[in-house]
C-alpha cells in the first residue's frame, strides 16, 4: 500500500516547512501521488523534467529514494530501469511526528488553585469588622 494523501501532506510539511500552508502541501502531495497511484514505486521514464525536479526535491528532503534494476533484453543487451519510491520508513516517521504532536502537555496541578476565588481571596472580607467604631468614644 502506498502513502495516503494525508500522510504525504504531513510528511511534506514536516520535512520541507512546518509553516507550509496545508493546501500547498496537499497540492504537492496530490501531484506526486498522481504518479504512484496504488503502487509503491514508479518508473523514472514516466516523469516529465519538471516533475522529475519535484521528485529530486523530495529526495533532497528525505521523502523519496531511487532504486534501479537491470534486465537482459531479448538481444542480449543489459538494460537498467530506474524507479522512484517513498522512503521505506516514511509512514512510520509521519506517524511518530503525529504522535509527538498529540502528546499531552504537562499540566500544573496547582495552576488553577486560586482561579475560582479570584482577587477577593486577598481582601479578607470574612475578617472585616462590621462596626469599626463600636468600641471607641466617637
Amino acid at each position: 500500500m502506498g502513502m495516503t494523501l494525508p500522510e504525504l501532506t504531513k510528511a511534506i510539511q514536516q520535512h520541507i516547512d512546518l509553516d507550509m500552508d496545508t493546501e500547498v502541501a496537499q497540492g504537492m502531495a496530490e501531484h506526486a501521488l498522481g504518479f504512484f497511484g496504488f503502487y509503491n514505486r514508479i518508473i523514472d521514464n514516466a516523469l516529465e523534467p519538471t516533475d522529475r525536479n519535484l521528485f529530486y526535491m523530495f529526495q533532497d528532503y528525505d521523502l523519496l529514494t531511487t532504486e534501479s534494476e537491470e534486465t537482459t533484453l531479448w538481444d542480449g543487451r543489459e538494460w537498467r530501469i530506474h524507479y522512484w519510491k517513498f522512503k521505506p520508513d516514511l509512514r512510520e516517521r509521519v506517524e511518530a511526528y503525529m504522535q509527538r504532536n498529540l502528546q499531552e502537555e504537562e499540566i500544573d496541578p496547582f495552576a488553577d488553585i486560586y482561579s475560582t476565588d479570584g482577587p477577593s481571596i486577598w481582601t479578607r472580607e470574612a475578617e472585616r469588622i462590621t462596626n469599626p467604631n463600636a468600641f471607641t468614644s466617637d
